[in-house]
């Protein structure tokens, strides 16, 4: 059975729409499962480490509700940056594990990853009145920020599918400028006139 090159040319059309259409969709939904939650008060927070593994992984992305520091309570989990004596520069997501009431009517928190061994070597305050809280994760999304962070990866990420939109354009314009595809003609708004 031989195919026609109309018939292909055809297909690989049709099937060129699907697969645009689809990454379209799947990019509206993504962007939408990020700022809808914006819109409803969560912050966002991609796990880096490994030390909540068990509850969630390296690659969650946690979304965590702003919560007012008297409300804390041992078992949440909260994002916060360690005290300067602690060595570390980076937010740290772990659970509470107890909370302190100091005369002076200060609270004073000590956390753990709940894969750690020990809790942390520090106690520290909020200075802030608010607090971001974890309320849910989702698995395995928080990799593709991971990636883009990397120059070498956002190469492969963005700059290899824009690569290929921009090839497949040219070769389409290519087809146009020698007359082996006519442009789409404009389509005409109200009645057609036989």
């Amino acid at each position: 059975m031989k195919v026609r090159p109309s018939t292909l040319a055809g297909f690989t059309s049709r099937l060129t729409h699907f697969v645009v259409t689809l990454a379209l969709v799947a990019v509206v939904l993504v962007a939408a499962g990020f700022i809808i939650p914006g819109l409803l008060g969560y912050e966002r927070y991609v796990i880096v480490g490994g030390s909540m593994s068990g509850t969630f992984e390296r690659g969650s992305v946690a979304f965590e509700k702003v919560t007012p520091v008297e409300e804390l309570e041992v078992g949440d989990i909260v994002t916060y940056q360690p005290p300067p004596d602690s060595g570390l520069a980076t937010l740290v997501t772990h659970r509470i594990v107890s909370v302190q009431e100091k005369r002076d009517g200060a609270r004073v928190f000590r956390t753990k990853g709940d894969a750690n061994a020990d809790v942390d070597p520090w106690t520290f305050r909020l200075p802030e009145g608010e607090q971001p809280r974890v309320e849910f994760t989702v698995p395995l999304v928080g990799h593709a920020f991971i990636a883009i962070a990397d120059p070498d990866k956002r190469i492969l990420l963005v700059g290899i599918p824009a690569g290929l939109v921009c090839l497949v354009s040219l070769v389409e314009l290519a087809r146009i400028l020698l007359g082996l595809r006519r442009p789409l003609a404009p389509t005409a708004l109200g009645p057609q006139e036989a």
